[in-house]
């Protein structure tokens, strides 16, 4: 069942969402060749804390770090390690997720480290370009079924595979609510109503759709090793413009 948010619901999922964005902003400082994904997360955890949120993943399910970090071929998921680290040339997608006041806030990014091929580059842009299509038509009187679409065009505008078992999702008292967003047509005439609030994540891949989960249960990769890439902004629908909750407040 999918539930409309209340005045007040929204404002503490929109200082949720500012968290998040803080913790994005400071992974634009950090992320570079040489460091781990387990500091990454520990920077995040420090972001988190200091503004007096909870780390959403941290325990989810037993998930083991309050950051998912996928680098290249790693689609989603991936647990941070110290032993991981960033090299001139990867591409790493940072999911991040706080609780303020009991509501979440999801966001995730992908960043390149230091300089990258132009495919991983055209890879990068199909993907964020796929994410703000599909935030486009995040209104009130269109359908599940035009996100989906929208991230589906942009992807086959740029012959990019995409992740077919995983795609968005409702979000605020819990990580995971109604409804489940496919990242392309399914047929779904769900009716989006103001009130609404729902993470929009396109998952491309600059090859083929198909992935796999590592043996961590976790970790889920392209199986062609091919580099993907992940975008996603938490957005609530109204009678207007859609907006944007995991972004810096003024």
């Amino acid at each position: 069942m999918i539930t409309r948010k209340s005045r007040d619901e929204i404002k503490r999922m929109r200082h949720a969402g500012h968290i998040v964005a803080l913790v994005h902003k400071k992974m634009r400082e950090v992320v570079e060749p040489g460091i781990s994904t387990k500091e990454l997360d520990a920077i995040a955890m420090e972001v988190i804390k200091e503004n007096k949120a909870i780390p959403t993943f941290l325990g989810y399910n037993g998930f083991p770090a309050c950051i998912c970090t996928s680098i290249n071929e790693k689609v989603v998921h991936g647990i941070p390690n110290e032993k991981e680290i960033l090299k001139e040339g990867d591409i790493i997608a940072v999911d991040v997720g706080a609780t303020y006041g009991g509501m979440v806030g999801d966001s995730a990014w992908s960043y390149a480290v230091g300089s990258i091929s132009e495919d991983k580059k055209r890879l990068m842009r199909a993907t964020e370009e796929a994410l703000y299509a599909g935030i486009a038509k995040m209104k009130a009187g269109n359908t599940l079924d035009d996100i989906s679409g929208a991230v589906e065009d942009v992807a086959k505008s740029y012959n990019m595979g995409i992740v077919r078992q995983y795609g968005g999702h409702g979000v605020g008292h819990s990580m995971h609510e109604d409804p489940f967003l496919f990242n392309y047509r399914v047929g779904d005439k769900t009716l989006i109503k103001s009130g609404y609030v729902i993470a929009i994540e396109p998952m491309l891949n600059l090859g083929g759709d198909e992935v796999f989960v590592e043996d961590d249960n976790w970790g889920v990769v392209t199986k062609d090793k091919m580099p993907s890439a992940h975008f996603e902004h938490t957005v609530l629908a109204t009678d207007d413009e859609p907006i944007l909750m995991t972004t810096l407040m003024e």
